[in-house]
């Protein structure tokens, strides 16, 4: 699309925040208001330790605004959030800055990707990985199909859940990789996504994530 097509949207359809929806100006998809109050987390709380991850870093709490922007990006067809959650997860990346070859992400299994029309976590890992300089790589195939886990129960439960469910698509021997995903709670999905990449041969695996859950 040309500025004029883009100038004409947004006079049809005015670009909103992606948290509060009040209208926004500058087209970055967040409000001067939701740049400062949204639950961030601090540097140190960025952070978070899962089985099979060198890290796992997220900006924002799972709670208020943040849970139900992502739950229209997921659920909503609200893709065009991609490019405010990416730059704030491209943002928190800078701050820990691993060193990493390339940027994948958790997929959605076939069933569950015709259902929605796109694959959210594929959406960031470009974003982040164009913002980053990185190559985006298809390395995970997602292929048998399980309940969401939000509806697993239990840290054990969810573990279960997403046991094999996983397989590499691509040669990852020695790599060095951003996984990316929309949320992490339990670490269960992240971890084991990232135990199949490194039984693939990954060197090692980093976690990236928009929310995380709040602190206990």
């Amino acid at each position: 699309m040309n500025r004029w097509t883009d100038r004409l949207l947004d006079l049809l359809y005015p670009p909103r925040c992606a948290f509060c929806r009040r209208l926004v100006r500058d087209g970055r998809m967040i409000c001067p208001d939701c740049e400062k109050h949204l639950p961030f987390a601090s540097e140190s709380g960025e952070i978070q330790q899962f089985p099979h991850l060198a890290l796992c870093a997220s900006p924002l709490y799972y709670t208020g605004d943040v849970k139900r922007s992502l739950q229209r990006y997921k659920f909503h067809g609200a893709a065009a959030y991609c490019r405010i959650y990416g730059e704030l997860m491209s943002d928190c990346l800078g701050r820990h800055n691993p060193e990493v070859d390339c940027v994948t992400w958790v997929p959605l299994s076939r069933r569950r990707l015709r259902r929605r029309g796109y694959d959210q976590a594929r959406l960031l890992a470009e974003e982040v990985s164009r913002r980053r300089g990185l190559e985006c790589r298809h390395l995970l195939v997602k292929h048998r199909h399980n309940r969401a886990q939000s509806g697993a129960g239990g840290p054990e439960e969810r573990r279960r859940n997403v046991r094999g469910v996983y397989r590499a698509a691509a040669d990852v021997t020695g790599l060095r990789v951003l996984l990316v995903d929309d949320i992490v709670t339990t670490g269960a999905t992240l971890s084991e996504a990232a135990e199949t990449l490194l039984a693939a041969g990954a060197k090692e695996v980093f976690g990236l994530t928009l929310a995380r859950n709040e602190k206990s």
